[in-house]
């Protein structure tokens, strides 16, 4: 049984392509084509595809809304996102859309097929090249601290109390208990302990420093 596809791209050489690269596969088929946001919701409607490709950028409109959209109108309908650029802020937009991949429009071409038949069987499942990579890039990033904050970590982790933090920082107590406050929120703990797990097991700290 052929996947149902319906394209959703400005470019009418981008539609072209993907037509041609079904018409290459024996279990895909584009049965309709959109070129902008306003246009599609009707397109789909009528077609009832299995699978929906839609460009993030649409010459009326933001495609990942629209894929939002889409996501909120039809629970169980495969969304492929294309895209011109792989930022990561792209992907996990994405990804927070309810899309089912995520794929550059210069992928391989295995690779684009593989994202359309996955979106196919797998609809709420989300795939995209380079996920995991780009996760480790946004923790790493998340988890960035500041001068202060590392200090405030260094001195958590010899057991100093807050308030003799706040006097080797010369702040007042009230501050102390930001930073402190601060830095759990960006290590997603709750206490001096869990802080300090997580700092080693991140290298953030080395295990003679963590003394408390």
């Amino acid at each position: 049984m052929e996947t149902k596809v319906v394209v959703v791209d400005g470019h009418a050489l981008t539609r072209f392509g993907l037509k041609m690269l079904a018409a290459t596969s024996t279990d895909l088929e584009v049965v309709d084509e959109a070129s902008t946001a306003a246009e599609a919701p009707a397109i789909i409607a009528a077609a009832s595809p299995d699978v929906v490709t839609v460009a993030v950028g649409l010459p009326d409109g933001n495609g990942l809304r629209l894929a939002r959209e889409l996501r909120d109108r039809y629970p169980l309908l495969g969304i492929v996102v294309l895209t011109s650029h792989g930022e990561d802020d792209v992907l996990f937009r994405a990804l927070e859309t309810g899309a089912s991949a995520f794929v550059g429009k210069s992928a391989p071409v295995d690779e684009i097929l593989c994202a359309i038949r996955h979106a196919a069987v797998a609809a709420l499942s989300f795939t995209a090249t380079g996920l995991a990579t780009a996760m480790a890039r946004r923790q790493t990033a998340h988890l960035s601290l500041s001068p202060r904050e590392r200090e405030v970590l260094n001195l958590l982790g010899e057991g100093v109390s807050i308030p003799a933090i706040a006097r080797t920082l010369f702040v007042s107590p009230s501050t102390a208990k930001t930073y402190v406050s601060r830095l759990y929120e960006k290590l997603g703990v709750c206490n001096r302990a869990q802080a300090l797990m997580t700092a080693l097991r991140i290298g953030l700290i080395h295990s003679d420093a963590a003394t408390a």
